[in-house]
């Protein structure tokens, strides 16, 4: 069972869709976007806005999106506002997509942009009753179609398909080449498993010159370079699964150099010093998550897009709890005790959310230039 079916045809006139969830659970829509049968690990978006740097987020790889805001679609789609060069998601959810957009930024419209990147979109479905479901049941499998429209049946392709759990998308998300970025003072590798274009915009803000790495690079290549410091991106998948990955790792911080982790590279550092990381019910993915800064004690609003948390049970005593998310107390951050490593699970980016923690940028450089003075 392949996880994208017969996803070449695009429709000129709509047509009936349904997705279906592994639980039996089936919603009739409209189709929009890519013609095909599409499988994934569905989830929930609470962003108001913000619809293409989501969709464009290397993060998504494998998951289909439900937009739990109703209207979507009404700016369209533009050649600034993307995270990638392609959609890693599976597939788009909305209750009402906009036919009619309004933007001077605008380009086409958010239906032309899912054809042109070959994604499928269903619309017309009770979406707050699809986020419910997953926020009781937790995230499932799906698949979505317009071609096959036999409930049974795509509830069976939907069941078949793969599991997030165990999975591995960093081959999939990452540059096939390393690549440089930016001028600046301070040297920084920064390992992609499927950065933002917004991530490493901050960082060539913050008076950095990057070097994008495969996320498959050995350490070894990277300490060749020199740098002076290392950054670890966002990503998709079980952070588990990057057991090579997680495997470079030590030989990097070790060194003393300072680190600064996002999302999965949180996850992987973590890992890396022997934590373990766990599965969410319905994962954070959204504008909206408060988190409080222990070290400072204040709260921030952060955007957030994950479904596996660091568990903090099993952190070891060279690790400090720095950030907790005040919705559930899972792990948002933490730094090492002797080593000038410090990582948080939210995006500090904020593409699209709040810049509340924009900060953490600056705290990176400021690591960085009191490790070049010692």
């Amino acid at each position: 069972m392949t996880d994208v079916l017969n996803a070449a045809s695009y429709p000129t006139v709509k047509s009936p869709s349904l997705i279906a969830l592994e639980d039996g659970l089936v919603f009739p829509g409209e189709h929009f976007g890519a013609s095909g049968t599409f499988t994934g690990e569905l989830v929930f978006n609470t962003s108001m806005m913000g619809y293409q740097e989501i969709l464009t987020d290397p993060s998504y790889a494998g998951q289909i999106i439900t937009m739990t805001y109703p209207e979507i679609g009404n700016y369209g789609a533009n050649d600034e506002d993307v995270e990638s060069k392609k959609i890693y998601a599976r597939g788009l959810v909305v209750r009402h997509l906009s036919t009619k957009y309004s933007s001077c930024h605008a380009k086409t419209s958010l239906e032309q942009f899912l054809v042109d990147m070959g994604i499928i979109g269903i619309s017309g479905v009770d979406t707050r009753a699809i986020t419910c479901h997953i926020r009781d049941k937790g995230a499932m499998r799906c698949a979505i179609s317009n071609q096959i429209l036999d409930e049974k049946e795509l509830v069976k392709i939907a069941s078949l398909s793969a599991s997030m759990e165990g999975a591995d998308f960093t081959a999939e998300v990452t540059t096939q080449k390393p690549y440089k970025m930016g001028a600046g003072k301070y040297k920084i590798a920064v390992m992609d498993f499927g950065v933002k274009q917004s991530i490493l915009n901050n960082l060539a803000m913050q008076d950095m010159e990057l070097t994008v790495f495969p996320a498959w690079t050995k350490a070894k290549e990277i300490l060749s370079m020199k740098p002076d410091g290392l950054f670890l991106s966002n990503g998709p998948g079980d952070p588990a699964a990057s057991k090579e990955i997680i495997a470079q790792l030590p030989e990097l911080v070790n060194t003393g150099l300072p680190t600064f982790g996002i999302c999965l590279g949180h996850q992987l550092l973590a890992l890396s010093f022997g934590a373990k990381t766990y599965k969410l019910k319905f994962g954070h993915r959204g504008g909206n998550q408060p988190v409080k800064d222990l070290t400072t004690g204040k709260v921030e609003i952060t955007c957030q897009n994950h479904g596996f948390a660091v568990d903090q049970k099993t952190m070891p005593e060279c690790l400090e709890l720095t950030h907790v998310n005040l919705n559930d107390k899972s792990v948002e951050g933490f730094c090492h005790k002797n080593l000038p490593v410090f990582c948080v699970q939210y995006h500090p980016e904020a593409s699209p959310g709040p810049t509340d923690a924009n900060y953490l940028f600056k705290r990176f450089y400021d690591l960085i230039a009191v490790n070049k003075e010692k």
